[in-house]
């Protein structure tokens, strides 16, 4: 069958990071005079970013928000840098993240998967509407504008902006609400096992697990893709 809507996550299903976190924080920390291993910082990030609590800020509103964003993901890199040891090298680390963190708004730390614009394109040909659903921030509208993404999509969900983020039901209920459509006519598509495929699933969409990596499902999945292009659909 084909959905009526397809929602997808962003980061590792849409885009994905060009080289790790941890080279691209290492450089900027170098720019400040601060020399770190990228590969001591890329394992203390991902470390750091699991460990926190979601990035869902219930009851902020504009301009608040992008406050709360900056210091949620301040405090993510604050923690890989005391975990390498590197914290205390810093003169001014809160001028250091805010150059690094208006960077990640920017095109230049990502890249565009290889099937995603002729894939978008196809299903917006055939009457399928799109939207995103990512536990991403408000940094993602400037970003899938610069990708040249945003023009696929009717509507862009993000955690931050809902106050619940994946696999919460909340945050796909939000979604389902914006395209005024039931769960079983929306499908959602994302790299997380977890956030997206689980998700989805228990929010009583039809979740599809995009599994890049060919790495084993932790649980039962229904469907599983390793690029978009991989998705069968067939005529309504």
């Amino acid at each position: 069958m084909t959905p009526s809507v397809i929602f997808l996550d962003a980061v590792g299903t849409l885009f994905g990071v060009r080289g790790t976190v941890g080279e691209i924080y290492g450089r900027f920390a170098a720019q400040a005079g601060v020399t770190v291993d990228a590969q001591r910082l890329n394992q203390a990030f991902i470390e750091s970013f699991f460990a926190a609590p979601k990035a869902a800020f219930p009851g902020v509103v504009p301009p608040d928000l992008y406050k709360q964003e900056l210091l949620w993901w301040k405090a993510v890199a604050a923690r890989a840098f005391q975990d390498v040891g590197a914290f205390s090298a810093f003169t001014d680390f809160d001028a250091f993240f805010q150059i690094l963190f208006d960077h990640f708004a920017t095109p230049e730390p990502w890249f565009v998967y290889p099937e995603v614009p002729q894939v978008l394109q196809e299903w917006q040909q055939q009457g399928i509407r799109l939207g995103v659903v990512s536990n991403f921030d408000s940094r993602l509208h400037p970003v899938l504008a610069a990708l040249e993404l945003r023009d696929y999509f009717e509507t862009v969900t993000s955690s931050t902006e809902v106050g619940a983020a994946k696999p919460e039901s909340q945050v796909f209920l939000a979604a389902l609400a914006k395209h005024q459509i039931a769960a079983d006519g929306a499908w959602h598509i994302g790299d997380s096992w977890q956030d997206d495929y689980q998700g989805a699933e228990q929010a009583g969409l039809r979740g599809v697990w995009l599994n890049r990596s060919g790495k084993s499902p932790p649980g039962p999945t229904h469907t599983e893709i390793s690029d978009l292009s991989r998705l069968a659909l067939t005529p309504q």
